[in-house]
């Protein structure tokens, strides 16, 4: 079946921090007078509240291991200030998401409360870029869930074995579609997950402008 469509996930894949999110996460915490909080924490935590309005229940999740009052929502408010500070495009994304509107329908699936990353969306000035731009946050679940990619599908108006779904989490975005029948694509990057066999394609993340167009057609 030919590609009519292009799914993205958005952290990592189209968009990356100037600065380790490990970083960022200890800064927010000393920011909003927190005791250290581990990225691994945070990312179990995360996990566990993709759909909602905001990441104070995360912080919530992970401040409850400590003695402390500090407020769950300062910590979200200063983590959220410190991302929208360090995210930046990758390289030549912004042209050639428009240039991919010539020939396909273009969505966004990413998961996360829905002030987190409608925030980034804003800040990278995305609100208007996509055909379809959904957060989690606003679905009944998030990926790998089968239910936020049929949202996706939905809101695209397309069918699953033409729409591919471009992303680096080999749980969330590359084995979530391929089980929600999607055509998945990984992107890979140093330091990322290791290739998946259950992608379609891989590709990597500096190449992804170059190349995806040509794996668009072949698949």
């Amino acid at each position: 079946m030919t590609i009519t469509a292009v799914g993205f996930d958005l952290d990592e894949t189209l968009a990356v921090p100037t600065r380790d999110r490990a970083t960022i996460l200890g800064d927010a915490a000393t920011i909003a007078d927190a005791p250290p909080l581990s990225r691994e924490a945070y990312l179990d935590a995360h996990r566990r509240n993709l759909t909602g309005e905001t990441r104070t229940p995360i912080f919530a999740d992970l401040l409850s291991a400590y003695e402390t009052d500090v407020d769950p929502e300062a910590v979200a408010t200063a983590y959220r200030n410190e991302i929208a500070d360090a995210l930046v495009p990758v390289p030549d994304i912004e042209s050639f998401l428009d240039r991919l509107h010539d020939e396909y329908r273009v969505g966004l699936l990413t998961n996360g409360p829905r002030v987190a990353q409608r925030d980034k969306l804003s800040t990278l000035g995305w609100t208007d870029r996509f055909d379809a731009a959904l957060v989690t946050g606003e679905l009944d679940a998030g990926k790998p869930d089968p239910i936020a990619f049929e949202a996706l599908l939905d809101a695209l108006g397309t069918e699953p074995g033409e729409t591919a779904y471009v992303g680096d989490d080999v749980t969330a975005d590359i084995a979530g579609a391929a089980n929600a029948g999607l055509v998945p694509i990984q992107v890979l990057f140093e330091g990322g997950p290791e290739p998946s066999p259950k992608a379609a394609a891989h590709v990597p993340r500096d190449e992804l402008v170059s190349r995806l167009p040509d794996l668009l057609t072949e698949l």
